[in-house]
């Protein structure tokens, strides 16, 4: 799942900076899959500890990247 899920953030993210525009995209649902990502690895870190944790952490760091061109490009 996380690789599946993790392998559509390098689209979603050249799709912004290639159109420069984020129609289509939603703020809250990408916070809230961002927490989701924060929660899976502090889960691995505290209980779990494996090398999973990374896969966690680059989507995490996707979906930051995708925020930030969230609000960089949204319309005012």
């Amino acid at each position: 799942m996380l690789l599946c899920f993790g392998a559509a953030w390098p689209f979603s993210i050249y799709k912004s900076l290639r159109y420069k525009e984020v129609r289509g995209k939603s703020l809250p649902f990408l916070i809230i899959v961002l927490f989701g990502y924060i929660a899976g690895i502090l889960h691995k870190i505290l209980y779990n500890y494996d090398a999973v944790v990374y896969l966690y952490m680059l989507n995490g760091l996707m979906v930051t990247v995708d925020i930030i061109l969230y609000m960089k490009y949204r319309q005012p």
